[in-house]
């Protein structure tokens, strides 16, 4: 027998034992899984606080714990400033962004040339831009992450390539914690779901090199959340 032969041997013979489903413990379902409420999730997962100033207190430290830059604006005119003050900073040629209220509103406030991937587009060409400025599902208050999908963030490509992702939200987006946005998905998009849906928490980095962290290992090395 080759080891091709064993190693397939192998796999078929563990085929055989039914695995138990995710977070189950000893062959009994979580809560979560079995169908419970979201209440009963919560009992186990950490508090979010009751009010919405207290669960956007909770993003802005969980956002800052994670590298990325949370400001939470009085009107879409401070959003307007906010990005030209950034582009002016970072010295920004060229954007990228999808079709949305926000993001065009954002676009037009740049006065930059535009590339727009919810169009045909050449990828080289959005890894030659400064930024990517998408809107998004949600904000999550538990964990301080953004809920993006490629319907919602101009495909799969633009959160990722360029090497600064500015995320535009709404005030009414914050969910309180990660059943609250699982939940939102549900009711957004079921039974029709995405083909990409991703959880962002900070810029991408690795620690894998003398416990050395580096930001923008595979992706974006600063994000920007802005929230109106």
């Amino acid at each position: 027998m080759t080891e091709r032969e064993k190693i397939l041997g192998r796999i078929r013979e563990a085929l055989q034992t039914k695995a138990t489903m995710p977070g189950a413990h000893e062959g009994e379902p979580s809560p979560a899984l079995a169908g419970a409420s979201t209440n009963q999730a919560r009992a186990w997962l950490p508090s979010v606080g009751a009010s919405e100033a207290e669960q956007f207190d909770l993003f802005a430290r969980n956002a800052a714990d994670l590298k990325a830059d949370f400001q939470l604006l009085a009107s879409r005119e401070d959003l307007k400033s906010a990005l030209t003050r950034l582009r002016d900073q970072e010295h920004w040629q060229r954007v990228a962004s999808h079709r949305g209220e926000i993001s065009d509103l954002a676009c037009q406030a740049l006065g930059l040339p535009v590339l727009l991937t919810d169009r045909g587009y050449d990828v080289q060409t959005l890894e030659q831009c400064d930024v990517g400025i998408t809107e998004c599902d949600a904000l999550i208050a538990q964990t301080g992450g953004v809920l993006v999908t490629n319907r919602s963030a101009g495909g799969r490509a633009l959160s990722v390539l360029p090497p600064h992702h500015v995320v535009l939200a709404r005030r009414e987006q914050l969910t309180a914690d990660l059943p609250a946005a699982f939940a939102l998905l549900q009711q957004k998009y079921a039974p029709d779901f995405p083909s990409m849906i991703s959880f962002i928490t900070g810029p991408s980095r690795t620690g894998d090199i003398e416990r050395i962290l580096v930001l923008g290992a595979h992706g974006p090395r600063k994000l920007t959340i802005f929230c109106v």
